[in-house]
């Protein structure tokens, strides 16, 4: 058993997918931008840096354009809203400590990498351990936030594995939170879920997914696959052993937490540390990338 979380893909792993863009799209993206810097807070403002690390960040302006379909007036609605939750939530800027409750029995962990070097996110409702409670959303609003703190270089997007071995009708979260979940997921994480893998559906849980399907848009409805092959996904030494990979993960709470949080540089009052401002630096060696159009 180990209790060091993995922070970089199996060595070799080709990134994917890499975008290119056609001149017409750079205009698009370039556009985009340049209509996002006039939503821009004040200089003065405590949180325009970070709005504005958020926009400088290279897959911001292309994800939003290509949720849009390359529609630049969708986009800059897209962008416009995500701008406005941001500054309500400050996503970047949730406390450790405010989330900490919430990671005690590991309902939600980030841990390894599938076989495109996106990070996975583990969800396991059995374990839930609270109450529903605004605290829930923002414990995986900054799981979501981890996991591109972990994105090697050239990566957008991430895997969720929802397992649901052990949930009983009281631990699954109530279609309500599902579709808070979805909406921040889909409106102010565009293009960032790369795949939702679902595993250990019980048939009395076959009524949730019925009930959260109004809230699917297509786009995420094709990311799901139930009961996948995850050998074809994930490989062996990234795949936690509880789905019959090599990576026998021990969970210790406050390893794991201890962990996460300096690796990704988190202080106490949710800013980052000297050298962190633009997430964890030096921690992925280069690895090759497949572009596709």
């Amino acid at each position: 058993m180990v209790t060091a979380i993995l922070t970089t893909p199996e060595p070799g792993t080709v990134i994917r997918p890499i975008y290119q863009y056609s001149d017409e799209q750079k205009a698009h993206i370039k556009a985009l931008r340049e209509y996002a810097d006039t939503l821009l807070l004040d200089p003065l403002d405590p949180y325009h840096k970070w709005e504005l690390r958020w926009l400088n960040k290279p897959d911001t302006m292309p994800r939003y354009m290509r949720a849009a379909k390359w529609k630049l007036t969708d986009a800059k609605r897209r962008i416009e809203g995500t701008i406005k939750w941001r500054r309500e939530f400050r996503p970047e800027l949730i406390r450790p400590d405010e989330v900490k409750i919430e990671a005690e029995t590991g309902k939600i962990l980030l841990n390894g990498f599938d076989k495109d070097g996106r990070p996975i996110i583990y969800m396991r409702p059995g374990r839930e351990n609270t109450e529903t409670s605004p605290r829930q959303l923002r414990h995986l609003v900054w799981w979501l936030e981890r996991a591109k703190d972990l994105m090697p270089p050239g990566q957008e997007s991430l895997v969720i594995i929802v397992d649901y071995r052990s949930t009983t009708l009281r631990t699954n979260p109530s279609i309500s939170v599902a579709s808070k979940v979805l909406t921040i997921l889909q409106q102010h994480y565009v293009e960032t879920l790369g795949r939702a893998i679902v595993t250990n559906l019980p048939m009395l849980l076959n009524f949730f997914y019925k009930g959260i399907s109004p809230f699917l848009d297509p786009v995420t409805r094709d990311k799901m696959r139930f009961n996948p092959d995850l050998f074809d996904l994930v490989p062996k030494s990234q795949l936690d052993s509880d789905f019959g990979g090599d990576f026998n993960f021990e969970f210790d709470h406050e390893i794991y937490w201890k962990q996460i949080v300096d690796h990704c540089g988190i202080a106490e009052d949710g800013t980052r540390l000297e050298g962190y401002f633009d997430g964890p630096s030096n921690i992925h060696t280069e690895l090759p990338s497949q572009h596709s159009e």
